[in-house]
């Protein structure tokens, strides 16, 4: 299965970059997409291992848990 590297625009768009076969260089695309000058400043960098480039959307949308703590520790 191959890491996705996507942009995610703010209100929701996901624009698949790449698909690589191997994390270390999946991680360095998206690190040198990060520190681009071109990312507009309103876009966030994530890599998503999937079996597909549909799979990867789901994940990447799918609303995550809150992490667990204390009540009032906001």
């Amino acid at each position: 299965m191959p890491y996705f590297v996507y942009r995610i625009h703010r209100y929701g768009g996901l624009e698949k970059v790449d698909a690589l076969a191997s994390f270390r260089d999946a991680s360095a695309r998206a690190k040198a997409l990060r520190t681009s000058p071109d990312l507009p400043p309103d876009c966030a960098v994530k890599v998503v291992f999937a079996a597909t480039d549909f799979e990867a959307e789901d994940l990447l949308t799918q609303e995550r848990a809150p992490k667990p703590g204390i009540v009032g520790d906001e």
